[in-house]
């Protein structure tokens, strides 16, 4: 046996997931595919960033501490890094590396892109893996990944093997008594501070930190349930932080019931392409981080 054939059977005897994003729904499915046995890397991408991050695995990248339902996300900066956890058994792995970067570690079974860029032009992720999945609006089963999965309200999970999913609307669910109200967009590009916690207790105008040297102030009373970390680069147009409304009921932490829902929707649509899963062909890759 050459070293190729000892490195790739006594390190790699698990299927391989990559999911593109480490936010709360990325960070979902990673919870769902880690637990059915796949070691799962989660390439993180800038845009949009995170909000709700007591969801989700993406403060890994810090070396925080971050565990979901049980199961902790490990950081790694190069491919040798990853590797090496990989190397361990199956694990989470978050990673700034990109698609480019991660393709060439082995054969990627599952390929989901996760990050929820509604308004970006979508990659077409065929052939790039085994099976490729697109959560949400761009992307379209048969056409630029083998399947797609809804995110919209009233429709999350539905997996569309043919056709596109819906378009964006701008109408987010209801949490409580609000909708998108409950969140606070950057009206500028610039540097985000902040020293507010996820799930810090906030009153109406309450500044939750400053875009540049502009207060940015809590919409109404809530909880803090999602803020965009302290120091990053943010522009114009994008979710900033997210107040719930429901006081006791009020939820920041764990998965969610739509990532719950992505997720499963997730596992069914590998079980039914398990039946008719390829070979991924290697092509040019385009507008893939």
């Amino acid at each position: 046996m050459n070293n190729a054939e000892h490195f790739g059977r006594t390190r790699y005897s698990y299927p391989f997931a990559v999911i593109l994003g480490t936010n709360e729904i990325a960070s979902a499915v990673a919870v769902h595919l880690h637990c059915g046995g796949y070691g799962v890397v989660m390439s993180h991408d800038p845009s949009p960033p995170v909000i709700r991050r007591k969801m989700a695995f993406h403060d890994a990248l810090f070396d925080d501490a971050v565990s979901i339902a049980g199961i902790t996300a490990g950081n790694a900066g190069t491919s040798l890094e990853i590797r090496a956890a990989l190397a361990r058994g199956p694990a989470v792995i978050v990673t700034e590396l990109g698609l480019l970067d991660l393709i060439v570690l082995r054969t990627i079974d599952t390929l989901v892109d996760a990050r929820l860029q509604k308004y970006r032009p979508t990659p077409d992720l065929r052939r790039l893996a085994r099976l490729t999945i697109g959560l949400g609006p761009g992307f379209s089963g048969g056409v630029n990944c083998d399947v797609a999965i809804e995110t919209r309200p009233g429709k999350t999970g539905r997996i569309v093997r043919h056709g596109y999913t819906d378009a964006p609307d701008e109408l987010a669910r209801r949490l409580g008594n609000s909708g998108e109200d409950r969140f606070v967009r950057s009206e500028t590009a610039g540097r985000w501070h902040t020293a507010i916690e996820i799930g810090t207790r906030v009153f109406k105008n309450f500044v939750v930190g400053h875009l540049g040297n502009a207060p940015v102030r809590a919409p109404f009373d809530g909880i803090l349930r999602g803020v965009v970390r302290d120091g990053c680069e943010v522009p114009a147009g994008v979710k900033l932080l997210e107040i719930d409304p429901r006081g006791r009921r009020a939820s920041w932490t764990g998965i969610d019931g739509p990532g719950q829902i992505i997720a499963k929707a997730v596992t069914k649509a590998i079980a039914l392409g398990n039946a008719t899963v390829r070979e991924p062909t290697p092509r040019t890759l385009h507008l893939v981080k």
